[in-house]
């Protein structure tokens, strides 16, 4: 465990090297995403810098405001000139699953209308290629059709999230967090428009765009990866 979290705080640490004075910042969520959230702060006092935040979650907006960070709502952002956030998989053209922790449908957002996207990541989440489960943020209403869907046109299992007492993991945004399973996604991007497409998604995990490069940590060491 020490070493995961060293790792994941030198990632943390080599994004703030993106971050300048009087910028709008988005906020990932997530466990290494919450150690950059603390350390901007402390770069933020610590060099008096003027910066506007939007948390893309709920818990990352309650770990802002407890750092002390200022925080801005989404009618009041002209721009996001960098979105910081992590991710569950990284493959070498920078393409990334993500939703780990059920934030990706804000995620997105930021993340994608962001000028600069910086990915951070321990060593671990660096892979060949991106398989195995992707998170979707499904309607209640539309969750039975699209588990059919999923079923019969990609061959993937899907299951609704549970949190630890048994409940359905529910989204800030009021929505089912389901993961399909899918044995293999040759083409990332193509795979992320062909689920949005879908009538009840409203995001999935797959971020095939606008990632500008990915801080990685390890140890003793920071690689800092470009496509």
């Amino acid at each position: 465990m020490g070493v995961i979290m060293g790792a994941k705080e030198n990632a943390a640490a080599g994004a703030l090297e993106f971050i300048g004075d009087k910028q709008t910042i988005g906020l990932g969520t997530g466990s290494t995403a919450a150690i950059f959230i603390k350390l901007l702060a402390e770069k933020a006092r610590a060099e008096n810098l003027e910066l506007k935040c939007i948390p893309t979650s709920l818990a990352s907006k309650a770990l802002a405001y407890q750092y002390g960070l200022s925080l801005i709502e989404p009618e009041e952002v002209k721009r996001i000139d960098v979105a910081v956030d992590g991710a569950d998989l990284i493959d070498p053209k920078l393409n990334l699953i993500k939703g780990g922790g059920g934030a990706h449908a804000r995620e997105k957002v930021i993340d994608y209308f962001a000028d600069k996207f910086i990915v951070i990541a321990d060593g671990s989440k660096l892979a060949k290629k991106l398989k195995g489960t992707v998170p979707l943020e499904i309607l209640k209403f539309a969750f039975p059709f699209v588990e059919r869907l999923l079923k019969d046109k990609y061959k993937a299992r899907i299951e609704i999230r549970r949190r630890p007492n048994g409940d359905a993991w529910i989204s800030d945004n009021g929505n089912y967090i389901a993961d399909a399973n899918f044995r293999n996604i040759p083409n990332p991007r193509r795979l992320e428009e062909e689920l949005d497409s879908i009538p009840g998604v409203v995001a999935n995990g797959i971020f095939s765009r606008n990632v500008s490069v990915a801080v990685v940590g390890y140890d003793k060491k920071v690689r800092v990866l470009r496509k």
